[in-house]
């Protein structure tokens, strides 16, 4: 092991009908362009581009944060990642059970500092709880949070008191949720949900914003985050993403939990670059999600969200641990980029416009195009927010290889 100081509401418009996070390409709403922070072209770092502000975001809830909000946690700045070369087989797929087993032990005893995983699982959860694994299906079965991922996690919840009852796997798309059969790898009464199949949307907690000039102004919480959890893990996977860049904790959690968001991309413009952390801020979806475990078994270097073409698909081998979205996602960034770079295609950081395309099939078969100006600045951005930790010189990073 090395340490080192590393670098019930309205329902979605047509606009935010994918579940891909991406706009659809049908739709020409008037372009109202509301002007925001960017990410520089070849660095990590903030800058204003075209001195356009952020977005009026207005934000409604009832709900007041925690004394200890879980994001960023009681480990901000501090990421745990376990490395295995035999947690999966590249051929097959077919994940290595009792690897991922030690993988988890290994991770979270390291976050924690403790010598038995137990003790770990029960300093974030208890008999009390009720608990919403938050995975990410967009690209399943080819991209998804492993089945084997999630079983773990739930079989730990349950040494630590809490019912399979109430522990409850969701996403805010059904369709997606049901690809992934999670129900074949967890045990009796957890129950695996969606917005559509389980209390939908609260409508006392929006953001509501105008992006474009679209006629649905407000993005609503899943009600089962505001009624029924007291705490959350999110389980994200390593991908790309068309607008913002990479997908990892914070797009999980917050355009995962909310609705109609894919309005926040249209044609080459896209406002990932606030809206992610701005809603990820949100209460009680901040406070209740005290745990994200990423999913880098394997991953997707283009084309993400989805994982419609094989080639495109990678296996990181590895899983990371934290309670610091922003510090996880950062270096997330350097996963994905340097696959892409080792692939020949240009960085998730890549702004000029030569590159862009209108065509989707153009966007899926060349990883030297982009279908919008990626912001993978939206993490940095989540760090303003105090989401977490960016600069990787005040991030401690633990690598670990079983």
């Amino acid at each position: 092991m090395r340490t080192h100081d590393a670098g019930g509401p309205p329902g979605p418009t047509a606009q935010a009908a994918r579940e891909d996070g991406l706009p659809d390409p049908t739709i020409h709403a008037r372009i109202d362009r509301r002007t925001f922070l960017a990410t520089a072209a070849a660095v990590p770092t903030l800058a204003a581009l075209d001195n356009r502000p952020v977005p009026a975001y207005r934000i409604v809830t009832p709900f007041k944060p925690a004394a200890q909000p879980g994001m960023p946690g009681p480990y901000p700045g501090r990421v745990v990642t376990v490395h295995s070369p035999k947690c999966i087989d590249e051929v097959t797929e077919t994940v290595d059970v009792p690897t991922v087993k030690t993988m988890m032990a290994r991770g979270m005893t390291a976050l924690t500092g403790d010598k038995d995983p137990r003790d770990s699982w029960a300093r974030f959860f208890n008999a009390d709880d009720y608990v919403g694994i938050k995975i990410n299906c967009s690209g399943a079965p080819g991209a998804m949070s492993m089945p084997d991922i999630v079983a773990e996690i739930v079989a730990k919840l349950t040494t630590v008191g809490v019912k399979p009852t109430n522990i409850v796997i969701h996403e805010r798309g059904g369709g997606q949720i049901l690809n992934a059969k999670y129900e074949n790898f967890v045990a009796p009464g957890v129950r695996i949900a969606s917005a559509g199949t389980w209390l939908g949307y609260d409508p006392k907690v929006y953001c509501e914003v105008n992006f474009f000039g679209e006629d649905d102004t407000r993005s609503y919480l899943l009600r089962m985050v505001t009624e029924q959890f007291t705490k959350i893990i999110n389980v994200p996977n390593m991908k790309d993403h068309g607008a913002s860049g990479v997908t990892g904790c914070l797009k999980n959690i917050a355009y995962g939990e909310f609705n109609n968001v894919a309005r926040s991309h249209y044609r080459a413009v896209t406002e990932t670059l606030t809206y992610i952390g701005t809603l990820a801020s949100i209460e009680p979806l901040r406070s209740r999600t005290v745990l994200n475990i990423m999913d880098g078994l394997r991953g997707v270097w283009h084309a993400g969200p989805f994982s419609r073409d094989k080639r495109y698909r990678f296996y990181p081998k590895q899983m990371k641990f934290g309670t610091d979205p922003v510090a996880m996602d950062r270096f997330l960034i350097d996963v994905i980029d340097d696959k892409r770079k080792q692939e020949g295609a240009i960085s998730v950081w890549d702004r000029d416009m030569r590159n862009f395309t209108s065509k989707q099939e153009e966007w899926q078969k060349d990883p030297n195009k982009n279908r919008s100006i990626r912001e993978p600045g939206h993490i940095e951005y989540a760090g303003t927010l105090g989401l977490g930790v960016y600069d990787v010189k005040k991030i401690t990073h633990t690598e670990i290889t079983v």
